[in-house]
This record gives structure tokens, sequence and C-alpha cells, in this order.
């Protein structure tokens, strides 16, 4: 009796898990003609309704996951990919799509993770140059990115996220003909262009800085206070001081006490030799504090660079007088530190 009962138990079983396959056959064929048809919602169901006959159909998981990429269901679409995944954990198809999933929706270690088992991603050098570089890992961006680039000359965000990782690794220099090689790529992303505008002045190449913030402003970039200031030394740096001491006094109408400002004008002049408009600057400073030494010293620099030098040392003592560390600056026959 106990062998009947387990003879019709395992017939039965066969009897469900055979029609079982058959209806998720039968759903999966379905969806796949309405997936060709481009009626993705009506295939996803029946994707659906073939999981839910036959749970290990790594396929209809797989196409599922496509239909709901069409529809721009990402967050579905990742679940069924990473459920084909847990079942055919070598499927190279599978890996690269979630390898693309996981670093579009910003899971970079994951993302590092399986696109090093993936053997048809063309992509990996990028997807590992870029996530290394989101997780702060600049020497394996660099060593991913630079692949990347060379890989594909047209693929500007890795020439772009290579110059930024020199930025991080203090190579300022070589980040340039990144950016200019993104710019040329995309000439319209006006971000990209600022930031190659302030590499430049940093590099003391102001010229270059002026044209590339000028031609961010053209391209979109907002004329906020930071970028006024910055195009502002950029001019006078050029020798531009009209329009220089325009920008800049633009930006004094709306803050006129900011002295940091102020004095950053005033050192700008000094550099610049124009000691007439340092003059008024420093001036400014001590208007705003008449016990800034600092400023005090350097209308006595002023006087002393404009042949008057008797009279600009003697301000430059007194100055002394009321701060004793800047006698260094006498010594060193230097200006003041962080003028």
């Amino acid at each position: 009796m106990k062998n009947l009962l387990l003879f019709i138990c395992c017939s039965c079983y066969s009897f469900l898990f055979a029609q079982n396959t058959d209806s998720a056959q039968y759903y999966f064929k379905k969806g796949i003609t309405e997936k060709d048809q481009r009626l993705y919602a009506v295939a996803e169901k029946d994707f659906d309704k073939a999981i839910n006959f036959n749970p290990q159909y790594t396929q209809a998981y797989i196409e599922s996951g496509n239909v709901n990429l069409e529809m721009r269901r990402v967050d579905a679409a990742q679940g069924n990919f990473v459920k084909a995944y847990q079942l055919e954990p070598t499927n190279q198809d599978v890996i690269k799509q979630l390898s693309d999933l996981y670093f579009n929706n910003h899971e970079f270690q994951k993302a590092i993770d399986l696109v090093q088992k993936c053997n048809a991603c063309d992509n990996a050098d990028r997807i590992l140059g870029m996530s290394n570089y989101s997780l702060e890992d600049y020497a394996k961006a660099e060593m991913y990115l630079q692949k990347a680039v060379a890989e594909n000359d047209k693929d500007a965000e890795s020439a772009y996220t290579l110059g930024r990782t020199y930025i991080e690794l203090e190579k300022e220099k070589n980040a340039i003909p990144l950016y200019e090689k993104a710019i040329a790529i995309e000439p319209d992303r006006s971000n990209w262009i600022y930031e190659l505008g302030l590499i430049y002045y940093n590099q003391e190449d102001y010229k270059s800085a002026l044209k590339y913030f000028t031609l961010a402003a053209d391209k979109g970039y907002a004329k906020t206070s930071d970028y006024n200031e910055n195009l502002g030394f950029a001019e006078l740096y050029t020798g531009d001081i009209t329009d220089g001491m325009k920008t800049l006094n633009d930006l004094l109408a709306k803050r006129p006490n900011n002295t940091e400002l102020i004095n950053n004008i005033a050192y700008t002049m000094y550099e610049t030799k124009h000691y007439d408009e340092a003059f008024t600057y420093y001036q400014k400073m001590l208007n705003i504090n008449p016990q800034d030494a600092s400023s005090l010293y350097m209308i006595g620099m002023v006087f002393q660079k404009k042949g008057e030098t008797a009279k600009g040392q003697k301000i430059c003592d007194k100055a002394i007088q009321m701060d004793p560390s800047l006698a260094r600056n006498r010594q060193k026959k230097e200006v003041p530190m962080g003028l």
C-alpha cells in the first residue's frame, strides 16, 4: 500500500511539473511575441506568469528585465536580473546587464565586483575606472580610465573623469589635455569648460583661464558671485584693468564690507604694479578696520614702490609696532603672507 501511495504521489508531482512547465513555456512565448510588438506592459505580465509557473525560469527573468528596461522601470529590471544571476551566476548576458544597472544606480562596489567576472563587457574598464573614482580610489581610477579613453576616443565622460582624477592626484597639468578632449567631444558642457578655466587659473595661465571662463558663460554657465570673482581677477591678471575692476566693483557694490575680496583686489593691484589702485583698496581695508596692521604695512610698501622710500618705511615701522610679527617681512623682503 505504501509503495502504491508513493507511486501515485510521484505520478501526480510529475504531472503537475510537466503541466507547470508547459504553462511557463506558453506564457513565455506569448510574452516574446508581445515584446516584439512593443507591448511591453502586456509582455511583462506574461513573463511574470511564466515565472509563477516555473520560479527557476532564468530566461523569463531576463526577458522581464528587458521589458522593464524598455519601460524605464529600472528597479524592477534590476530585481529580475538579480534573480537571474542567482540562478545562473556564470551567465554573461546577465552579468553584463546587471553590471550596467549597478553602475547606473551608483552601486559602485557591486558594479566593480560583478564587472570583473564579465567576459562580454566591452565597457569594463570604463565601469571600473569611473566606479573607483566615485569611491575615491584614484590610483585604480587612473589605471582603468587610461584604458577606457584609449579604447574609445569618443567617450567624453571617461576623458573628463580621468581629468578629474588627475586633479585629485595633484597632477593638474595632466588634467588639461583630458578636459580639452572631453570638451571637444561635448562642446556644450559649460561646467566642464568652467572647470578647465579654473585649472588654467591655478596654473597662472590667466589668458587661457579668461578664454574658458568667457566660453563657459556663452554656453550657459551661471554667472554666480564666484564666477564673477574669478572672471574679474583673470581680467586683471591679463592686463584688462578696466573690465576687471568693473567686474569686481560690481561684486563689491553687493557686499561692500567683504574684506577678503577687497584685500585680494588690493594685492592683485600691488602685484601687477598698479600702485595707486592698490593704495585705494588697502585704504578701504583700513577704513573698515583701523587696526589692520597688514594693510597699513602694504600701504607702506606701496609708497616705497612709488619711490617715496622714507615715507613708506615710516609707515611700515608703524605697522610693525602694531603687529611685531610683520618684521619678518622686512627681513625676508617680501609682502605679508596670506595677502
